[in-house]
């Protein structure tokens, strides 16, 4: 038994050497997240560097996840670096106001466009929502609010505007920059940040191939717009990430369950992947256990069929890295014992349109219901194990190929086990040969195991999968002997 759920940890102070990254991935960690909110692209690229020596130590993959700044609708600093706003008092969010003059009154911010954004009767919310500010006019760029609820607010703390509707584009100058260190450090994802629409997701994809990166696009969903288009969003990505921070702050957290569960339905189905991110196991920051609702909140995303779940501060500042992994593996493992997320009837009544889709699902079904131990991909892109790893079964899927980058890919699949393979094959026999090899050395399958076995009659094209075969262990066909 092989855990399906993958785990992605953000890199930061708590894990910034070599032996910290090991020991991270050691535990269990799939994908690392770079955040290029805060570090220097030296830093991003030492730590990217580190990873994949570590990974190559340990012998499996681990990808690569770049998550760009997005939009800094941040407040700016105040005198002292914090302030007590009280409730029922005036305070001024000032686009002109200088940048380390706040108090307790007035601060500036850094979204320059805020007060063409805002209107009377809007609510803004600080600190995914623990200050609310009620707007009662707008004079020039000095947008007056009324706190009504209170509280100490710090430096550089994130505005929302509950319903949604700031402009703010998902691509700053500063992401546009990124991307050449994105490139440079061959990164398997990108997350884009406070994507509104498809169009920020196909700009964002223009830029990165004019740059020769070809890597997946992570649409982070944490605009209330973005939910109304999220279909398109979706389709244009390669995946989704449920921000459930700003998100949450924006639609309500009463609504956020909901959503979350239709955003990973809605991913899974149009074969995409998606990672639950965002306070998951907040308290082991500083605590060396999970709280109960954290437990529930990782096994519920197990349950309802998210790729991924992630981990932010946990891994980046907190002082527990490698137990809070730990956690999280166990977790999931656990809740992936359950029927519900080893049987589908994902597609079943749907109409194919690509012969890989077809195997990939033929695959699925028929491994679910023979009895089969292991299910062997060979794979160019990664889309046929892709497209396997959205039909729920406790059955490991190796996704045998010979390109790094797309093991790096498909080390965020759910169920899915890259492996490299080695060498060109021209004929079937010396291919099916090769995969058994491989999976018996990785102690996946022993002899009288009965194997499913996919690729193309053209292989080394991407797309091409159109073969489906069921071996047993052991009495396989010798290359030369048919």
């Amino acid at each position: 038994m092989r855990r399906r759920t993958k785990i992605v940890a953000t890199l930061g102070p708590a894990t910034n050497s070599q032996a910290a990254i090991r020991e991270l991935l050691a535990a269990g960690v799939d994908v690392v997240r770079l955040n290029f909110s805060h570090g220097s692209a030296k830093d991003h690229l030492q730590r990217a560097e580190w990873v994949r020596q570590a990974a190559q130590s340990l012998h499996r993959p681990v990808g690569i996840l770049v998550d760009l700044q997005g939009p800094k609708i941040r407040l700016e600093c105040f005198q002292g670096g914090v302030a007590q706003l009280v409730e029922g008092a005036e305070f001024v969010i000032d686009t002109q106001h200088p940048v380390h003059a706040g108090d307790a009154s007035r601060v500036g911010v850094a979204y320059k466009e805020l007060h063409q954004d805002v209107k009377p009767g809007n609510f803004l919310l600080v600190d995914d929502g623990r200050i609310e500010l009620q707007v009662m006019k707008v004079v020039g760029t000095a947008v007056h609010t009324i706190v009504a609820m209170g509280g100490e607010v710090s430096d550089h703390k994130g505005i929302n505007l509950r319903g949604g509707g700031l402009s703010a584009p998902a691509l700053t100058e500063k992401d546009i920059h990124d991307m050449a260190i994105v490139a440079d450090m061959a990164a398997d994802y990108v997350a884009i940040s406070f994507v509104r629409n498809a169009q920020d997701v196909q700009e964002a994809r223009q830029r990165l191939l004019a740059l020769g990166c070809t890597a997946g696009i992570i649409a982070k969903i944490e605009r209330t717009e973005a939910l109304l288009v999220i279909e398109t969003i979706i389709d244009a990505s390669d995946g989704i990430m449920v921000a459930r921070g700003d998100l949450g702050v924006e639609i309500g957290d009463a609504e956020l369950p909901a959503v979350q569960k239709r955003l990973i339905a809605q991913a899974r189905e149009r074969n995409k992947v998606v990672i639950t991110a965002t306070q998951m196991m907040e308290s082991m920051i500083h605590s060396q256990i999970p709280t109960r609702a954290e437990v529930f909140d990782v096994a519920n995303a197990v349950l309802d069929g998210t790729d991924a779940v992630m981990l932010s501060a946990e891994t980046a500042t907190g002082d527990y890295p490698v137990k809070v992994v730990q956690a999280v593996d166990r977790i999931c493992f656990r809740a992936e014992r359950e029927t519900v997320v080893k049987q589908s009837t994902h597609r079943i009544n749907t109409h194919f349109e690509r012969i890989d889709e077809t195997i990939a699902m033929a695959t699925m079904y028929a491994a679910n219901h023979l009895g089969v131990t292991a299910i062997a991909a060979l794979t160019e892109s990664g889309s046929t194990a892709l497209a396997m790893s959205r039909i729920s079964s406790e059955i490991p899927i190796f996704a045998l190929t010979r390109h790094d980058q797309t093991m790096g890919k498909m080390a965020l699949y759910k169920g899915v086990h890259p492996l490299k393979l080695t060498g060109f094959f021209t004929d079937h026999a010396h291919a099916n040969k090769a995969t058994i090899d491989l999976l018996q050395a990785e102690n996946a399958v022993v002899d009288g195991d009965k194997v499913i076995i996919t690729k193309g009659d053209l292989m080394g094209v991407h797309g091409g999968t159109n073969a489906l075969k069921i071996v047993e262990v052991g009495k396989l066909l010798e290359p030369g002997s048919l």
